[in-house]
């Protein structure tokens, strides 16, 4: 039954991600605001909300190792598997409208800026309410930027068709739909895959640093190959970034603002390493413009070994041996 109702689930997924973007586009357009601030604002922010249900669950029953992993997870799905994803299936045509916007000077390092201040925070093993509160600040800080530098931030050329028939009502009615069905679709395919994972026997920081996050991530994944798709890839970059900060401010604070989280960085090194590396990955990808199919390959090796490494020593235990 699990299986079927993730299936269902993904369905759900792939429609409100349609929506989102479709919406997304005209109420950018309405504004004169790229496509790229939308997506690092309002569809970042949306497609996050599953991990921050997630995670603030997991903290509500005192899990912190669930509620961290959940966001570390998610944060390494987004760059290797996501942005992989945008890298292998863009054309080189879909690039053109990034070329007024500098990745790297602007936006790539608020990738990194909340990981490295998350990394400092838990050397005394804990987050707590006081660093919950700093998280929230950064997070209001990546926004505040974004308004500004909205200002100077070319559109560019645009469907005039899009422009036509624009209605506030339909355009907000359709984009709270798909958010509901990205939410409600993602949440059913986490609940499924965690019932699938719990009845082998797997750990919690497994589950939820592999199969949480993953489930958490396909509303990313879903949103960011429709944008690729229309040939949205800003849009779609914009949404990796807004996650990832989203994830380690908003999702990590979240769930910090309920009980305090225990983290230990030397248990789960390899992990917040992984995690480390894949954002520096991006900021290089960024600097050099190396938004290309090889890059996109060199971030599915990452996310290989990461997949290696957590799941290839838990095989014992979902296939037991005869």
């Amino acid at each position: 039954m699990d299986f079927v109702i993730f299936i269902l689930a993904m369905g759900g997924l792939i429609f409100g991600a349609d929506f989102i973007v479709n919406q997304s586009e005209r109420i950018a357009l309405r504004f004169n605001i790229s496509e790229f601030i939308i997506g690092s604002t309002l569809i970042a922010l949306g497609t996050s909300l599953p991990e921050m249900a997630a995670s603030m669950a997991a903290s509500f029953d005192n899990k912190s190792e669930i509620a961290i992993a959940n966001a570390v997870g998610s944060n390494i799905m987004n760059i290797t598997l996501v942005l992989a994803v945008i890298f292998i299936l863009s054309k080189p045509s879909h690039w053109k409208e990034t070329r007024t916007r500098d990745f790297f000077s602007k936006d790539s390092i608020w990738a990194l800026m909340p990981i490295l201040i998350f990394l400092l925070m838990a050397i005394d093993g804990e987050i707590g309410k006081f660093d919950a509160s700093l998280l929230f600040l950064l997070m209001f800080a990546y926004l505040l930027f974004l308004l500004q530098d909205a200002r100077n931030d070319e559109v560019g050329e645009v469907d005039q068709d899009l422009r036509k028939d624009f209605s506030w009502f339909g355009s907000i009615s359709l984009l709270i739909l798909g958010f509901i069905m990205v939410v409600l679709g993602a949440n059913f395919a986490i609940d499924s895959a965690s019932n699938i994972a719990t009845s082998f026997g797997v750990s919690e920081w497994l589950i939820g640093v592999v199969v949480l996050a993953f489930g958490t991530s396909l509303p990313e994944l879903i949103v960011s190959i429709t944008a690729v798709i229309k040939g949205k890839v800003a849009m779609a970059i914009g949404n990796i970034i807004g996650s990832n900060l989203a994830n380690t401010t908003m999702v990590i604070g979240g769930a910090a603002m309920i009980n305090n989280l225990d983290i230990s960085l030397k248990i789960y090194s390899y992990d917040l390493a992984i995690m480390t590396v894949a954002t520096i990955m991006l900021i290089y990808i960024t600097a050099n413009k190396l938004y290309s199919k090889p890059a996109g390959i060199s971030l599915l090796i990452v996310l290989s070994l990461f997949l290696y490494e957590k799941v290839y020593p838990a095989i014992p235990i979902i296939i037991p041996a005869s």
